[in-house]
């Protein structure tokens, strides 16, 4: 049962993204779409390091490890 619900939470978050992501691209949208978000946080840095690209690195392994680790 528990099971089952995780797997409808994370379906649900998907077709959100989705969603989300379908209304970010039509013509005359003010929100960003993913990839504007992604570039706007690889950006971000605090002097020499790149906190942004480091963050986003992290999410990554974090969610391979989550989903592609048994």
């Amino acid at each position: 049962m528990m099971r089952a619900l995780a797997i409808g939470g994370f379906v649900a978050a998907l077709v959100l993204l989705a969603a989300v992501e379908w209304a970010a691209r039509r013509p005359g949208s003010r929100i960003p779409s993913l990839a504007d978000v992604c570039a706007y946080v690889m950006r971000y840095e605090v002097g020499p390091v790149p906190v942004g690209r480091i963050g986003l690195f992290g999410f990554w392994w974090w969610l391979g490890w989550h989903f592609l680790a048994r």
